[in-house]
């Protein structure tokens, strides 16, 4: 009873840290000139990263076994994942993001692993959160190894398409061609992109030049010229919005390219165990049909960056598909369809 009277505390807790990390975040997006706002929101996210493991830890004891047997479990596993995420996105972030961006990761981050919690803690009903004897099925070392590899792959995946999303908002959805360092482009420099459109160099001259030379990362923002493709029609964006897409567009290529291969890895285990536990390795379950589906969105993101080239827009609106994508896979299709994964809480 104890155990249990520390889970229902620490599940609690842990939307409570989240809830108030995000009105940090929040905060510190409005009021930039606040600094430490932006300590204390990332030490909140690590408090709330630590009692969630502690409530995963401690229903591992009292249930005694890996606690990823439910919705209840798996839901805060995930918030646990995207709190996780949030620190190593974050810290990538310090090596190479502006300020600006820094504060906009925690903004929209931490919402999400807010309402992950909250829906796991306020809104499942009671028999949803009891652990339970596992059914024979479930009684596998796979357990551990698929469940844990495809929610670390869906956290990654959808920290990587939040930050999508937040580049559509910085770029207000113009269509702004980021010319730079990241992974698969071409790489293009001020002088060419002088001489191929004058009038937006002349804009990113005006604007940014000086703030450029202050640099401390001269190389870097020389060979990351943003230039908008309709410049003579609208207004370009400046130089500290493009340099914040930049970053943004960046950040959310490593994570998408962190996830993609353990969701990889997580449908092959996958398969693995189906075969073990039911004689056949791929059965067209909906849960294993929209695996498949959310596979095809993110590797058409990586070859449209990686083999074509793309940077900007639209990766960033696949990106944000395959968020909705993800969430259909992981919880839509448990909730309403019938299958071998179906929780079964609407149908």
């Amino acid at each position: 009873m104890q155990l249990v009277a520390l889970q229902n505390l620490l599940d609690n807790t842990s939307f409570a840290i989240l809830f108030a990390t995000m009105l940090i975040f929040w905060v510190h997006v409005a009021f930039p000139n606040l600094p430490y706002l932006r300590s204390l929101g990332n030490a909140g996210m690590a408090i709330a990263n630590l009692c969630i493991a502690a409530l995963l830890g401690a229903r591992w004891i009292d249930a005694g076994y890996f606690p990823l047997s439910n919705l209840y479990e798996s839901l805060f596993f995930l918030a646990w994942g995207i709190t996780t995420m949030h620190i190593v996105v974050d810290r990538i972030g310090n090596k190479s993001a502006n300020d600006t961006a820094k504060r906009l990761i925690g903004a929209f981050t931490s919402p999400m692993a807010m309402g992950i919690t909250a829906f796991a803690a306020l809104a499942l009903p009671a028999g949803m959160q009891v652990s339970e004897p596992l059914v024979p099925a479930l009684k596998s070392n796979w357990l551990m190894m698929h469940v844990t590899v495809m929610l670390l792959s869906y956290a990654a995946l959808m920290t990587g398409s939040i930050l999508a999303i937040a580049f559509l908002i910085v770029t207000r959805g113009q269509d702004v061609v980021l010319q730079g360092s990241s992974f698969g482009t071409n790489l293009r420099s001020v002088t060419e992109a002088k001489q191929s459109n004058p009038e937006t160099f002349a804009a990113f001259a005006v604007e940014g030049m000086g703030n450029v030379l202050n640099s401390a990362n001269l190389s870097s923002a020389n060979t990351a010229t943003l230039v908008s493709e309709n410049a003579t029609q609208t207004k370009p964006l400046s130089l500290r919005r493009l340099t914040l897409g930049e970053t943004l567009d960046n950040l959310s290529y490593r994570a998408i390219g962190l996830g993609f291969p353990l969701l990889t890895i997580g449908i092959i285990a996958g398969g693995v165990w189906a075969n073990e536990a039911w004689g056949s390795y791929w059965s067209w379950d909906p849960k294993e049909t929209w695996s498949l589906i959310t596979w095809l969105v993110f590797a058409a993101y990586l070859h449209t960056r990686i083999t074509k080239g793309w940077q900007g827009r639209k990766p960033a609106i696949l990106a944000s598909v395959g968020l909705l994508v993800v969430w259909t896979c992981y919880l839509g299709v448990n909730l309403l369809g019938k299958g071998l994964h179906s929780y079964g809480w609407f149908l």
